[in-house]
């Protein structure tokens, strides 16, 4: 009996091993006998050829991989859009070949995994609205009323322990929420934070910024404390910020402005009136009175507190003062909020959204017709195309480019083209206001893809896509929306160079090293980049590139031999370097004038120009015919 057993026992066991095999065998190739888009034996998804990690293709992971193949087919099936909607998607199709590349970049698969959705979304929208459905007018008020300039909630004290307030399209850079409050309770210790949507099947919203004040300490210390951090479901807490800093090492910069004022935690040495005697004297100098330390809040004062958003990270100015600075983190950026949360031990009195991001009505443009880009043509040759990185909801930004650097002559005569590269959103709302926008003003590339901060370099590879694929301009240029390009100064430039072949043009940079700190917007781990420093590389705010360079880069692409890299200055670089090693002969022509960290009069190309500081560039190169930067005489 017991023999017999035995014997049923390894018989079971190799019959179940059998079928393990069976089943584990080229698990992705017959995975697309299961999908629905197939027919007649053939895969619709030619172009699709995996590459990713053995991870992807466990068997486990097999209906992973047929969600990804069916999005990919949505985001790149033929729509019923017109000639004039399909302008804004001319790169769009030319980069099918990212799901390739989508596990080289951090969320590059959500991203795509979001767009598919956030896509779907959008055609259904304009579907609708071509059958009838939607009113235009009442359609168009009622996206303006979802997307204000501002939020302001008076009174703000229902319910007391916890309010929200819905931010529906985001924030930008220049966005601002001020809160009005009186700590109070047992405690007086509350919390903001700044979160975005919940994934699906996930209970809990990303929290962007944790700001968190204790007023009577923690487990750290018993002083009064701020505390500000990142919450994610996959990763958890970040690592935290405190002000006061336990050392003084640890309190870095960000947009120039310390993570903690230094102020916070000293002694104050303010005087105090002593009655008895009618003196003043200093507050130290009282026996068995123990020093007050400065603090920004305190219990049953009031306090008028701001964040306000930053092209690093986002800062908080107390009654007037600046207390703290907090840097963005990985995949989480201000486009990304959705509400702002208040909690705790605090007697709210007024809360306000302001600088908010909402597009213009072109219905009111007075100037619309000199803001529309100039049509393609194939007879007229390009000497420069620049592609300029956006996000969704920066609306305001382009209509600044728009009114500004591209009003040149060589912009509206043809002979420069420019385009505007900008992924989708996760918000219908600013998806639908933004293909209002590309339709109107025939300037923006839509990327296939949600934008996170750590994907840009798929536009700069899209950038080099739409510059040799779509036009075959001599020089390529990669920009951001909030540099100002003195194009005339660019062109001059390259004319003085004279070199049409291997040509890196920029601010140079040949002396870097990789940021370790895994709380860095910009950490780059060994395992992404294992050496000291990086090749050559040109500041993100304005490079150009020959040709010849941008071409190879589309066809490596293709190819799937391009390294993908999440710092897309830098990759441009390791991209040129590794091109140098095949016998490419390369030119860094350093530009000194071209300034990654604000303007400088003389200046080639100004980063960080808000839109009024565009406009006011603008209009002094018009009167004074010179590089003048604005709060200057």
């Amino acid at each position: 009996m017991k023999k017999w057993y035995g014997g049923a026992l390894v018989s079971s066991l190799f019959m179940l091993l059998l079928l393990r095999y069976g089943f584990m065998k080229n698990p992705v190739e017959e995975s697309y006998l299961m999908n629905p888009f197939s027919s007649n034996g053939t895969n619709p998804l030619e172009w699709v050829r995996f590459t990713a990690p053995p991870a992807l293709q466990n068997p486990g992971n097999a209906s992973q991989v047929i969600s990804i193949d069916a999005i990919a087919f949505s985001l790149f099936a033929q729509r019923n859009l017109s000639k004039g909607e399909q302008q804004s998607l001319l790169t769009w199709n030319l980069l099918k070949n990212l799901i390739n590349h989508s596990h080289a970049l951090p969320n590059g698969v959500e991203a795509i995994k979001e767009a598919g959705s956030a896509w779907n979304s959008l055609m259904d929208s304009i579907e609708e609205e071509k059958l009838g459905y939607v009113n235009d007018n009442s359609s168009r008020k009622a996206k303006e009323k979802q997307c204000p300039h501002f939020l302001n909630k008076m009174n703000a004290t229902e319910p007391e322990s916890h309010y929200k307030l819905r931010v529906p399209c985001g924030l930008t850079q220049g966005s601002s929420i001020t809160i009005i409050g009186i700590p109070n309770g047992l405690l007086g210790d509350f919390r903001i934070d700044l979160t975005g949507e919940a994934l699906p099947g996930e209970p809990d919203p990303p929290i962007i910024l944790h700001y968190n004040v204790r007023l009577h300490g923690d487990k750290i210390t018993e002083d009064p404390v701020i505390v500000q951090n990142t919450w994610t479901i996959a990763h958890d807490w970040g690592e935290e910020v405190r002000c006061p800093p336990p050392t003084l090492e640890e309190n870095e910069k960000v947009d120039e402005l310390e993570q903690c004022n230094k102020l916070v935690g000293k002694d104050d040495n303010r005087t105090i009136r002593v009655h008895s005697h009618g003196l003043r004297l200093p507050l130290l100098g009282l026996q068995g009175v123990k020093p007050r330390r400065y603090f920004p809040f305190k219990q049953g004062s009031l306090f008028v507190a701001t964040l306000r958003v930053g092209p690093e990270g986002v800062q908080m100015t107390v009654d007037g003062k600046h207390v703290t600075s907090f840097a963005y983190r990985e995949t989480l950026e201000p486009w990304l909020v959705s509400e702002v949360r208040i909690s705790g031990d605090v007697k709210l009195i007024s809360v306000l959204a302001s600088g908010l991001p909402t597009s213009e009505d072109s219905d009111h443009t007075v100037d619309i017709e000199a803001l529309k880009s100039v049509p393609l043509s194939l007879q007229r040759p390009v000497d420069l195309f620049i592609g300029v990185f956006s996000t969704a909801n920066n609306f305001k930004r382009r209509m600044a480019v728009r009114r500004t650097w591209m009003q040149y002559p060589e912009v509206r005569s043809g002979t420069v083209v420019v385009r505007f590269f900008v992924g989708l959103h996760k918000n219908h709302i600013v998806n639908d206001e933004l293909w209002n926008e590309a339709r109107t003003y025939g300037d923006i590339q839509l990327m296939p893809f949600v934008d996170y901060y750590s994907l840009i370099t798929w536009k700069t590879l899209a950038i080099c896509t739409f510059g040799t694929e779509v036009v075959s301009a001599k020089f390529v240029m990669k920009t951001d929306d909030d540099a100002f390009v003195r194009l005339d100064e660019v062109m001059a430039s390259l004319s003085r160079i004279n070199v049409t072949h291997g040509l890196l043009y920029g601010l140079i940079n040949s002396d870097s090293q990789p940021h370790r700190s895994t709380d860095s917007k910009w950490f780059i781990s060994p395992e992404e980049w294992s050496e000291e420093k990086y090749p050559p590389w040109a500041h993100g705010p304005g490079y150009v590139v020959s040709h010849d360079i941008a071409k190879a880069v589309y066809k490596r692409f293709n190819e799937v031999r391009l390294k993908m890299f999440k710092l897309e200055d830098v990759a441009m670089g390791i991209w040129i370097a590794d091109m140098q090693k095949d016998g490419l002969e390369v030119h860094y022509e350093k530009e000194e004038r071209i300034f990654n960290e604000g303007c400088k009069d003389g200046y080639v190309i100004a980063h960080y120009q808000g839109p009024r500081e565009m406009m006011c560039l603008w209009q002094k190169l018009q009167e004074t015919k010179r590089a003048r930067c604005c709060g200057d005489p």
